[in-house]
């Protein structure tokens, strides 16, 4: 029959070696050396090994000591984690969560998201920041972040992530401009549109656009008259009539829904755009996070900005210069 060690043997092995002597690890446990004696000299019996070393002013391990004993470290870092998430499950969670976001998603569905979360557990404190740089999130502090777009390169090995919702960019028109210049109808005449680019990065002037039918990816070089690093900015001129633009459903909306922008070439959208949960990596995640993440990915899940009943742009006559 093979020895089985317990608990009790493993809290024993590394009472004795961080103390460095029977009579501390006694004093510790609040009996006497000669009951730690001989609980090790039982165990040692049982295994079959010589564990400790003993010296006349300290006790060291063996070799085969010192490998039960780091073994023994994990097992019962394991035993804790258990139990204290064990005893986390019964309470209701407190302390501080701190968040980082885009300004636009953070303003508009995040924000009233975790105002109704904090309602909910009214012993936490949430505080979110609004950024347009994804932070360091570990080094800054950060428990986690809500972010557009998965992390890609060499930064995506740092985190962990979860996909809390679907969304697209779309391209979008107020109609009067589609009245005015018609409605393309392939995506290689938006080269010919005034289109109302966002300066967000080297290659901002390229659409990547993914067919719905056939999942074919489209390029094309696009440019107008006008162009910012301001995303709500180019939405105002949209709206206004300048152009067409390449948005997020999440952000357009209320707009698609109320007719002050439509769809152009609807079969087609930008697919890069889903919401993300990144945080850093961790042995252990607190019940608070679970619980933000968990309600997060059930709120979003129906992706409210998705709407599917939407006005569409029919193709109208080539556009004019």
């Amino acid at each position: 029959m093979q020895p089985q060690l317990e608990r009790a043997d493993l809290e024993l092995l590394l009472a004795i070696r961080g103390h460095g002597s029977l009579a501390g690890a006694a004093s510790a446990a609040d009996v006497v050396p000669s009951v730690i004696t001989k609980r090790l000299a039982a165990l040692e019996a049982r295994l079959g090994l010589k564990l400790f070393q003993r010296t006349t002013r300290r006790v060291v391990p063996t070799a085969e000591g010192e490998a039960l004993c780091e073994r023994a470290t994990g097992l019962l870092a394991g035993f804790h984690a258990m139990e204290a998430e064990l005893q986390e499950r019964h309470k209701e969670p407190v302390g501080r969560i701190r968040l980082a976001a885009t300004f636009g998603f953070g303003r508009v569905w995040l924000g009233p998201a975790i105002a109704d979360f904090q309602q909910r557990h009214p012993q936490l404190d949430v505080q979110l920041q609004l950024t347009e740089q994804l932070p360091d999130l570990a080094v800054e502090g950060f428990d986690g972040a809500v972010w557009l777009w998965a992390v890609r390169g060499p930064r995506a090995s740092e985190w962990t992530g979860r996909r809390l919702a679907r969304n697209q960019r779309v391209l979008v028109a107020a109609p009067d401009y589609l009245r005015r210049r018609g409605a393309p109808a392939t995506v290689e005449e938006l080269a010919a549109h005034d289109c109302l680019v966002v300066r967000e990065n080297e290659r901002f002037d390229v659409w990547r656009l993914q067919r719905e039918r056939d999942r074919a990816e489209v390029r094309v070089r696009v440019g107008g008259p006008l162009s910012s690093n301001s995303g709500e900015l180019v939405r105002d001129w949209c709206l206004a009539g300048h152009g067409i633009m390449l948005r997020s459903l999440w952000d357009i909306a209320g707009a698609l829904a109320t007719g002050e922008l439509v769809r152009v070439l609807p079969g087609h959208a930008m697919t890069d755009a889903d919401i993300h949960w990144l945080a850093p990596h961790s042995a252990s995640t607190p019940k608070r996070i679970r619980l933000l993440v968990d309600y997060l990915a059930e709120r979003f899940r129906s992706e409210p900005w998705k709407l599917t009943s939407a006005p569409a742009a029919r193709p109208g006559s080539r556009p004019r210069r």
